[in-house]
């Protein structure tokens, strides 16, 4: 057998232990799961405690897996850095908005690109937040385009996005009150625990983001770095478990052409609203990247309702 062919059989062994572990965990009785009388066993923890307290356990550690460009900053915007890390041993780059300060301090818009590298094709989709008066700060993560730190997919990262809040809360002319948090597909995701992990932000705007890593990681089984012997480390990484932790109104937002996403965006908000959450669902026109200018558009209108 050839190095290939085991780790298909590899692979296709883990999607195996996923589906099972998925099944049981996520949607005990699925005839009655959108009507949320069962409860996953860690709904009413606070996941931001449960950050405290827990540290993922890594088998493989390395970059992020994506190819990637050198960060330059782009024309309209400059590259900065902040500091993550236990100590803040890990300086990473993000990209701000060009932008003058007045005489009243302007809103704040955290976004957190797709993929597992940033680049610039990503910043310019993201206009549009500038020209509605946020100020924009776009951070990569640890182990992303060549720079320090773990790869670990959705749990070590939420700590870097927390640390380029406090990044974007302290640059001179943002209202630190005023801050919001959006993010497309992994940054979707991330948005969903970063919303959970802090009262920080305002409101969050999850686009195309999957709340369930245990579907996410069957998907892509080649991305797990971490001990998927323990249920727990797939856990922490699922805003489906945790859906009563959110700490601000969420918006959750998806391509019509992305039926993968909605019966578990549906699960999240049902689960987030039996703690009288604020959560909207809503679907766009398109596929996983031709929604994205009308979903931006959608969260930027959903930051100026909550902050009316």
């Amino acid at each position: 057998m050839s190095f290939d062919d085991d780790r298909n059989a590899f692979l296709r062994q883990r999607r195996a232990v996923l589906a099972g572990i998925a099944g049981a965990l996520m949607l005990p009785r699925a005839a009655s799961a959108f009507n949320v009388p069962d409860q996953p066993r860690l709904i009413t923890h606070d996941y931001a405690k449960v950050r405290r307290r827990f540290r993922t356990k890594l088998l493989q550690k390395g970059p992020a897996p994506d190819k990637y460009e050198a960060l330059a900053a782009p024309p309209d915007g400059e590259q900065i850095f902040y500091r993550s890390g236990a100590g803040g041993e890990l300086e990473l780059a993000a990209w701000v908005s060009k932008y003058k300060r007045g005489h009243h301090a302007k809103p704040g818009v955290l976004f957190l690109h797709g993929g597992n590298a940033m680049g610039a094709g990503q910043w310019q989709l993201l206009k549009p937040y500038a020209e509605a008066g946020f100020v924009v700060l776009m951070p990569s993560v640890r182990g992303e385009n060549g720079q320090m730190g773990n790869f670990s997919g959705f749990y070590d990262e939420v700590d870097d996005v927390l640390a380029a809040a406090d990044r974007l809360a302290h640059l001179p002319g943002v209202d630190p009150n005023r801050l919001f948090v959006a993010g497309h597909s992994i940054g979707g995701t991330l948005t969903m625990l970063a919303a959970m992990s802090t009262h920080r932000f305002r409101a969050a705007a999850p686009i195309s983001g999957n709340p369930d890593a245990f579907r996410f990681f069957n998907r892509y089984p080649q991305d797990i770095r971490f001990d998927d012997g323990n249920k727990h480390e797939f856990e922490v990484r699922s805003a489906l478990c945790y859906a009563q932790s959110f700490k601000c109104p969420v918006h959750v937002v998806h391509g019509t052409e992305e039926d993968q996403f909605n019966d578990r965006a549906g699960l999240l908000a049902a689960r987030a609203r039996a703690a009288g959450i604020r959560i909207e669902t809503d679907r766009v026109a398109g596929n996983h990247t031709s929604a994205l200018p009308a979903e931006i558009e959608q969260s930027i209108r959903f930051f100026r309702g909550v902050a009316a």
